[in-house]
């Protein structure tokens, strides 16, 4: 029964409710909501936990008038079943339809686009505080996790807004009860009293009478702090400037709804702590929330059920294992994740080495500079960490790591194109900024065995190297036990041909085999984006008549880039194809589609290098004969 939700168009609909009608909305909405993300695949377990939260924003908030900053933006499918796209959540994260993530262009109630972590304060005070300078009566909101609470970002945004001049309500959304003690009615009864007009006031005037007697003031001050020490954690908060109030149930409207209508008629920067259950209202996910984060399709009568025959091994289980077998080898090796042990593929390393496992939470700056201070000791941290997050601690890199030649190994998964997670989370610009750092040098394995090895490459080196592999599995190429390392820097000749050779980088490699088996080209499997491979890349310049490059990365800057400055510098003058990311956001959707629409599927790539190499191809004169690639 949808009877209440079909009536929902738009925020103003849920305002025209009445109060004993919004449990029933959040019925309905958490239904619905559960069975469009079985049906499409994407966040679960986090949207679950804030369906009330949601509909009482709405509710109290005018909305878009006011602002709704989510942070990371895997909490909002509620938010955008309220606001105009009930509709279209058959679309979620598919190529043309709703992103997963709030998203400006989209719609005028996503305020921000968001998908990384702990943005959302600094933006909403960037709106408090523009609201402020042109007079305007609006409020800001910013709604963020207690996981995105460890980011560096969301302190140095509270340190600011505890002395700016706007109306900033932060919403702390505790779904992990690290933070709170239970919930109960006590605790109701104390945020509702304290975000009164009545308790700001007599707050604010005790403060000007007992100023003039400061003995006075600091015992009433630390009274204060004792008695909601007892039931909540305010003090931190309070210090930087902001009004603490709660904790609440974020699953009670009767005390969410009447709570957020005291704390808009306050002025100045609010903060709000609500705890929510990840899961909330369906018992598998509240059970297991890791796994019903971002599921696939499934049947939500069912759950999830494993497949039947084992799927190829990711690239993620590769270094999962390969981490493990390294770190029984060399006591030396720390593992490091900023908030990411699933995702990263590091469950079974913190088992086996808990001692040798740091979660720093999401501070991906921190996790650099970290790892630097092991190195500096003698150890060979391993920081694993997606490919779209190291561009968090793009100067950690350059000035703690790279300028002093610390040798440990950045795991960058999810490199290339993502699919469904969209522009913020595709790891397309790390060959491009980590090629022009000094000390960096970079590897690209085409396939799940050069993954591995390539990380035993990378381990052995008195520098700090990146290896990039991309999201899901590879081609099921057999991986060998051992920790055999390949050559450092070094490419290889994986087909001879004629008249043109493909330069490739990455899993490209193959689609790059098919298409030169069609046109009998050579391929070379460059294995480095740096340093270069200067012997194979000179010597298939010299011995062809054209080459073509080809990565899953942007070109701007990036693998192609590499290869004509080496050509430049060597005086070489031929021509060359650059295949690879345009200099554009990709869209989010399937990663066969996306990768087609860019031209870097077989037909694509055989596509393009027939419309630049036509004449090329055709011609019966050889090349250069006698000549040949020696491996």
């Amino acid at each position: 029964m949808t009877e209440l939700l079909n009536a929902i168009e738009d925020p103003a609909d849920v305002r025209r409710l009445s109060r004993g009608q919004l449990k029933g909305l959040a019925q309905e909405l958490r239904a619905f909501l559960l069975e469009s993300v079985a049906r499409t695949g994407g966040h679960l377990s986090s949207n679950l936990g804030t369906v009330e939260l949601s509909i009482a924003l709405h509710y109290v908030f005018n909305t878009p008038y006011d602002r709704l900053v989510w942070d990371v933006g895997h909490q909002t499918y509620s938010h955008k079943i309220l606001t105009g796209r009930r509709d279209r959540m058959d679309t979620l994260r598919q190529l043309g339809g709703l992103s997963g993530f709030p998203r400006r262009q989209e719609s005028e109630f996503d305020a921000f686009g968001t998908a990384h972590s702990s943005t959302s304060i600094s933006a909403a005070l960037g709106m408090a505080i523009a609201a402020h300078l042109k007079g305007e009566d609006r409020r800001s909101v910013a709604i963020i996790g207690d996981g995105a609470m460890t980011a560096g970002m969301a302190f140095e945004a509270m340190n600011n807004a505890g002395v700016a001049k706007g109306n900033l309500l932060v919403i702390l959304n505790d779904n992990d009860m690290s933070i709170s003690p239970p919930v109960g009615a006590l605790n109701r009864y104390l945020a509702q009293l304290m975000s009164g007009r009545f308790y700001s006031a007599a707050k604010e005037v005790g403060k000007q009478v007992l100023k003039n007697a400061p003995p006075l003031f600091e015992l009433a001050r630390r009274f204060e702090e004792h008695a909601k020490g007892m039931v909540v954690p305010a003090t931190l908060f309070e210090e930087f400037g902001f009004n603490y109030i709660g904790p609440i149930d974020g699953h009670d409207l009767d005390s969410l709804v009447p709570t957020l209508e005291n704390i808009r008629q306050l002025s100045g920067p609010q903060f709000l702590h609500v705890v929510t259950k990840k899961g909330q209202g369906y018992s598998l996910a509240e059970k297991d929330p890791v796994t019903y984060h971002g599921p696939g399709k499934f049947d939500s009568s069912v759950g999830i059920v494993p497949p039947s025959t084992p799927p190829k091994k990711t690239f993620t289980q590769i270094f999962g294992e390969w981490v493990c077998d390294m770190a029984q080898k060399d006591h030396r090796l720390i593992a490091i994740t900023p908030a990411m042990r699933e995702g990263s593929g590091l469950v079974e390393f913190e088992r086996r080495f808990p001692e040798r496992y740091f979660d720093v939470g999401i501070a991906e700056q921190h996790a650099l500079t970290f790892a630097a201070g092991l190195a500096c000791e003698g150890f060979k941290p391993v920081v694993a960490i997606y490919s779209t997050f190291l561009q968090r601690a793009y100067d950690q890199l350059i000035h703690d790591v790279a300028l002093q030649k610390l040798p440990m190994v950045l795991a960058l998964d999810r490199a290339g194109i993502v699919g469904a997670d969209g522009a913020t989370h595709a790891g397309v610009f790390d060959i491009p900024f980590l090629r022009c750092v000094p000390n960096v040098s970079i590897a690209t394995p085409a396939d799940e065995a050069e993954t591995r090895a390539l990380l035993c490459s990378a381990y052995e080196q008195d520098h700090c190297v990146a290896v990039r592999y991309p999201r899901g599995s590879g081609v099921g190429q057999a991986v060998q036990s051992d920790l055999s390392a390949l050559p450092f820097g070094k490419g290889e000749l994986k087909r001879g041909g004629k008249k043109i050779a493909i330069v490739a980088f990455g899993p490209l490699l193959y689609p790059a085999l098919s298409v030169a088996e069609k046109l009998d080209l050579t391929v070379l499997n460059m294995r480095w984006a740096k340093p270069l491979d200067l012997d194979l890349l000179l010597r298939a310049a010299n011995e062809h008549e054209a080459l073509v490059t080809l990565e899953d990365s942007a070109l701007m800057g990036g693998a192609g880039s590499a290869v004509l400055e080496a050509l430049q510098v060597h005086g070489i003058v031929k021509p060359v194809l650059m295949l690879g990311l345009k200099d554009q956001f990709t869209e989010h959707g399937d990663p066969v589609k996306l990768m087609a629409m860019e031209g870097l599927d077989a037909a694509g790539i055989e596509a393009s290098i027939k419309a630049r190499f036509n004449a090329l191809l055709s011609s019966s004169v050889p090349s250069q004969a006698g000549l040949k690639l020696v491996n």
